[in-house]
């Protein structure tokens, strides 16, 4: 089965469950509002609201025009956010959630456009319908944090669970077209849905269903949908029997079998917590193990964590016919993956058990993998992993055993998995570093696993084919080395040979990824295609196609024995991007024949978001299939261009800038510009100046995407390139501060040039390590920018002494490193004014909202002007309306405030207000070159704002 989707309608193999935001009615009683601290100057002012409703009252309904589905615009009831400079201070310091303008409300209320999903015959289209931004209320909800999960445990799922709201189907009509929609029908009204997957024969769907019950959802039920009638109905005869779906939900065995993770009938109510703790939490190291951890978040804290987590994770598996019968197979257990052989004859189950840890997450608890029969009869023990809480910090560290144990796609039942040679510390030196086995479902008597190959870098997958090819890749981070192999499976007399060994930071070299087909028992092989009066090989490599240029995607016939290619299909370079999303002709076994090839592709431009089109060989008939309208046709026109520069040490740098739909910089002159960017790691110069992304892709705008700002006539300066580089033998973090700086400078010098971005009104903004930039930025580089916005940010990397991002080095070992990148230890030197944003509830290692409490106290304690909003029950991204629309509102009002009205004394001197408004009528263009008033565009910036 295929299953995509993007924001921007680009598709994707995600799960469907996670695409679509949670539905629920808005209960304002339950709800905190945002907490605000505020420091300027030797004023400090901290506002937490209460949670009464009745703050709240000047907020629009979550439900605009009393829709169901929440789309649409804000109108009544909304706060006037086009306050006067004398109610700014009010409205800062006041209560309750607040909304941005209606011009940047307006494109995040757009409804969703549906995700989709393609039978597994290729002949029909699942529109799975979405709601746009959930209430707050739905994360209110209670949630158990246990083992690194979040559970809601009034549902027994992962609470903050999005879902969709309504299935219809589409048949693919011969001439590419639709047929009209066939809703699923017996739904409950509001049922929301999860989990859903198509039968291997693509006659039935199967999906979750939960309903509300007196605010709170209820247990997941199990349905199934006739995708012929388009009537559904539960799963089980009896109502008592619910989805368990902490961690597995359900898989098809078969046609007509379903495998359902259950919540065990025979459980009570949950544990209740002791009123007198048994005794002191005890952790203990006697035996001077070294265990080094990152600062991973909602850790079991003691025993009653343990059998709460046991309560809520353990589950019963129930074997179901379509039929209604069911029947109970093994034993209840915290069973985590379920997945049957190719064959559909037998079942590959992991599990977890105790003891538990009270230092890392459930994924390194013990684990047990076991094969059973479809039936559910107990076979043999592949392996019972012990806890891993000391897997090495270094990159490329893995657990010692047995590891990513699947079934080949292209057998009945044989298993194949990795075992590391190194103990699982990337830093020991030996050869071959991990091994490659295999072995059937059931062996003979004294049969050993079969050694399929040796690898001297960390192993990292296979592609399946038949006996006589397979693809193995290999990595290694520290040299960004990667390798494919080429192997026959079935003869031990054909030696592995290397196919591509590159360096995966070189997209220019990329050659593609295999493409592959559907099997009628739905697993995934390459697909091989067979040409015409050919003997040869061939398969297709379905690649990015990077150039200096930007990305042009490219579709490539690659004979695996000679190396020799042919390109088959590429994008439109000049006005659109184009990528190929799947392969459509695999309904056959076998070899493709090359007249016969079918492909789905999208295609998008700069001004038209995407569509989809099917290609048909040999004519290359282009049918397109959907024709979703512009998100927000008010940006419609937005001006884009991928703009290149250079770094003071000759590094190429690249970014995309965005203006507003009509500027015209002859006439508008330079516009307050939005810097939001993220830093990235490289090993080589070369690779770090390399292009990636297209000038012609779409510009999908996300809720909180800084390209909002377009709307209120920015220039946005998005994704500029900073890359940290650590060649040789120098680690990227050695220079962070100093490459950081530098890469920003050019940035800004580059958008000033072009006459585009006033140079006293650029504000700095990023999420995570992005925000982590900005605070640095701030610090270390106060003459480029005029203010800061930093979200879900970490400022003190001694809070993170085990590593973070990708620096593997202790605290200890790189003690300056540590210190001089943390710009909680430069709080002294930050005067710009800086926006804290953080969700209160961060589960994200090395974010926690500490980081922003402690950098804001660190700010203030040194006469900083800073804000700290945090956000009640937002995790480290932000997912509820009210939370996301304050966001944008904070945000609006800081750049508003602190980067639109920027001067500086220099600005209001007669000579300069001179200089400036004859320079209007001399700017450059976007696309053009300097502006002669700004040839010294570096020195004019710095006297502007010193």
């Amino acid at each position: 089965m295929i299953r995509f989707h993007r924001v921007c309608l680009r598709l994707s193999l995600s799960p469907l469950c996670q695409f679509s935001p949670p539905s629920a009615s808005l209960k304002l009683s339950t709800l905190r509002c945002a907490r605000v601290r505020r420091f300027s100057g030797n004023s400090l002012t901290t506002v937490m609201t209460s949670r009464s409703a009745s703050r709240l009252s000047f907020l629009a309904s979550v439900c605009p025009g009393g829709g169901e589905d929440g789309g649409g615009s804000s109108s009544n009831g909304s706060a006037s956010i086009s306050a006067t400079a004398a109610e700014d201070d009010e409205l800062a310091l006041g209560t309750g959630y607040r909304l941005p303008p209606p011009e940047i409300r307006d494109i995040v209320d757009a409804p969703p456009v549906p995700a989709l999903s393609f039978s597994p015959h290729r002949d029909k289209i699942l529109f799975l319908k979405r709601r746009a931004l959930p209430p707050l209320a739905d994360l209110a909800r209670p949630e158990l944090k246990l083992a690194g999960v979040r559970i809601d445990g009034y549902c027994n799922t992962r609470s903050r669970m999005s879902f969709y709201t309504g299935l219809g189907i589409h048949q693919l009509l011969p001439d590419g077209t639709l047929s009209p929609e066939k809703e699923i029908t017996g739904i409950p009204d509001g049922g929301k849905i999860n989990f859903v997957t198509w039968s291997n024969d693509g006659k039935h769907l199967a999906f979750s269903i939960r309903v509300d019950e007196d605010g709170n959802s209820s247990k997941p039920v199990v349905w199934v949908a006739d995708v012929e009638t388009g009537e559904a109905r539960p799963l089980f005869k009896s109502e008592d029997i619910y989805l368990n779906a902490i961690f597995e939900s359900f898989v098809w065995i078969g046609d007509s079998t379903l495998l359902v993770s259950t919540i065990p009938s025979s459980r009570g109510d949950p544990p209740k917590k002791p009123l007198v703790p048994p005794g002191p939490k005890t952790l203990s190291n006697e035996k001077s193990n070294v265990v080094q951890l990152r600062t991973f978040q909602d850790l079991l804290k003691d025993e009653y964590d343990a059998d709460l987590f046991d309560y809520y994770a353990t589950s019963q598996l129930v074997l179901a016919s379509l039929d209604g019968t069911a029947k109970e197979v093994g034993p209840p257990a915290v069973y985590t993956s379920l997945d049957p052989s190719t064959d559909h004859k037998y079942l590959l189950v992991s599990s977890l058990h105790r003891p538990y840890s009270f230092i890392v997450t459930c994924g390194r608890f013990p684990k047990k993998v076991e094969v059973w029969t479809a039936d559910g009869r107990f076979v043999r023990q592949l392996c019972d992993l012990p806890l891993a809480e000391d897997i090495p910090i270094a990159s490329n560290s893995v657990r010692k055993g047995m590891r990513s144990i699947n079934w080949r796609a292209d057998k009945p039942s044989t298993l194949y998995w990795a075992e590391t040679q190194d103990g699982g510390d990337a830093k020991v030196e030996v050869s071959p570093r991990d091994i490659v086995y295999m072995q059937s479902a059931e062996p003979l008597a004294g049969e050993e696993p079969e050694v399929l190959h040796k690898l001297d870098l960390r192993y990292g997958g296979i592609s399946w084919c038949d006996d006589a090819l397979a693809l193995v890749y290999e990595s290694w981070y520290k040299t960004r080395r990667t390798r494919t192999w080429v192997i026959s499976p079935g003869s031990n007399d054909v030696s592995p040979r290397i196919l591509f060994d590159r360096s995966s930071e070189d997209v220019y070299s990329d050659p593609g990824s295999t493409m592959l087909r559907r099997t009628a028992s739905g697993t995934y092989v390459i697909a091989k295609i067979k040409k015409e009066n050919d003997e040869g090989t061939y398969v297709l490599l379905n690649g990015s196609g990077a150039t200096p240029q930007g990305n042009v995607p490219f579709l490539d016939l690659f004979d695996i024995n000679t190396g020799n290619k042919e390109r088959i299909w590429e994008s439109d370079k000049e006005k659109y991007f184009e990528t190929v999303v799947a392969l459509m002709s695999d309904q056959k076994e076998g070899d493709l024949r090359m007249e016969e090839l079918k492909i789905l592709t999208s295609k998008e431009s700069k001004t038209e978001n995407t569509q989809y089109s099917l290609q048909l060989w040999p004519d290359r008939k282009v049918q397109q299939i959907t024709n979703f309208p512009h998100p927000y046709p008010q940006l419609a026109s937005l001006q884009k261009e991928m703009i290149r520069y250079q770094r003071k040490d000759g590094v190429q740098l690249t970014a995309t800038l965005y203006l507003p739909p009509g500027y015209d910089p002859s006439k508008d002159g330079p516009l307050p510009c939005l810097f939001w960017s993220y830093p990235g790691e490289f090993k080589s110069k070369d690779a770090a100046s390399q292009v990636r992304g297209s000038p012609n892709e779409f510009a999908g705008i996300g809720s909180t995407s800084a390209l909002l700002w377009l709307a209120r006539r920015f220039a946005i300066l998005s994704g500029p390139t900073i890359p940290i580089i650590g060649e040789g033998d120098e680690e990227a973090n050695d220079r962070y501060v100093e490459q950081l700086v530098a890469s920003a400078e050019a940035a800004v010098d580059e958008v000033v040039r072009r006459g585009v971005a006033h140079p006293s009104k650029i504000a700095v903004g990023g999420h995570s390590y992005g925000a982590f930039m900005t605070a640095n930025l701030l610090a270390h580089a106060p003459h480029l920018f005029s203010c800061g916005i930093a979200r879900s940010g970490a400022y003190n990397r001694t809070l993170t002494p085990f590593g973070f991002q990708n620096e593997d080095r202790t605290l200890w070992e790189a003690t300056n490193v540590y210190v001089e990148m943390s710009p909680f230890m430069s709080a002294d030197k930050i005067k710009k004014p800086i926006l804290l944003i953080h969700g209160e509830e961060d589960n994200n290692p090395g974010t926690l909202t500490m980081q922003s409490d402690r950098f804001f106290n660190a700010l203030k304690g040194h006469g900083a002007l800073c804000r700290l909003v945090i956000l009640p029950h937002e995790s480290h991204g932000y997912s509820a309306r009210e939370s996301i629309m304050h966001v944008l509102w904070e945000t609006d009002r800081w750049l508003q405030k602190y980067c639109v009205p920027n001067t500086s004394d220099a600005d209001s001197s007669p000579d300069q207000s001179k200089e400036g408004s004859d320079s209007a009528d001399k700017v450059a263009t976007a696309t053009g070159g300097g502006n002669p008033e700004f040839e010294d565009h570096s020195k004019l910036r710095r006297s502007l704002l010193w």
